[in-house]
């Protein structure tokens, strides 16, 4: 193996380890996760940062991804192969449901939609968007599971700039209140939108692993009030993880 595509691999392997990580990563750390001498360590981490594939915390608090390495990971969670086997899981998720499914991503301070399969009953709600549409992280069952699961560290930041806006009488639009809402959440591993985003909707999303555990994407499952109640959806979550475990072995090649 050549010099060039050695140091290849082990910025790839860096990227890893960060990815993995539950929490930032110091340079300390990094050299034991990955047997790579300090200073070289460093010399890459500089270049990475100087790229934005990652970025360096203040103080000494570590190393996170940066904004190309989720844009990297958003491009190959779009891969066309990929999303129609992902829609085949959902279409079955649906027939066992009964209600509309999607499976999203975190794409920047937003969720996307990344493939949706739509109900057959008559009382659907049409949302009316597209793939590829962004909407709230704060009000919506998708939204607050991946803030759920977030590093503390990064969970904090990322509130401290968004604006929870009201979208309808139940949004919550105080910081401390959300957290407060994030914490059963991240216990119970389902997100929840009780009528949060759009007046009439209820939803509930649980989360899409790698094979390291890592949460990667959601599958969320919402219905109109008129047709199923929040509790209604909640007793569907099991039927939701099973689709949820077969996505995540979609999304990584198995």
């Amino acid at each position: 193996m050549n010099e060039s595509v050695d140091r290849s691999l082990r910025v790839l392997q860096i990227l890893e380890k960060l990815s993995a990580a539950t929490h930032p990563q110091t340079l300390t750390q990094l050299a034991q996760r990955t047997g790579l001498p300090k200073s070289s360590l460093m010399r890459m981490l500089n270049d990475l940062e100087r790229a934005a594939y990652v970025t360096r915390l203040p103080g000494r608090r570590g190393y996170v991804t940066g904004s190309r390495t989720h844009a990297l990971g958003l491009s190959i969670l779009r891969a066309p192969q990929l999303l129609r086997a992902c829609r085949a899981a959902l279409s079955t998720l649906v027939e066992i449901t009964g209600e509309t499914c999607n499976m999203n991503t975190l794409s920047g301070d937003t969720v996307q939609y990344l493939a949706r399969v739509e109900s057959p009953g008559h009382l659907r709600l049409q949302l009316h968007m597209d793939i590829g549409s962004h909407v709230p992280l704060h009000c919506t069952a998708s939204g607050k599971l991946f803030l759920a699961f977030m590093r503390p560290a990064e969970q904090r930041t990322l509130l401290g700039r968004l604006a929870l806006t009201r979208m309808t009488p139940k949004t919550i639009t105080q910081q401390e209140a959300l957290l407060s809402a994030l914490r059963p959440i991240r216990e119970q591993e389902i997100g929840i939108d009780d009528e949060e985003f759009i007046v009439g909707m209820v939803a509930v999303a649980v989360p899409i692993r790698d094979s390291e555990g890592k949460m990667i994407a959601a599958l969320a499952c919402h219905a109109p009030t008129a047709q199923a109640s929040l509790k209604d959806l909640m007793e569907k979550a099991r039927f939701m993880r099973r689709t949820a475990d077969e996505l995540g072995l979609i999304l990584a090649g198995g």
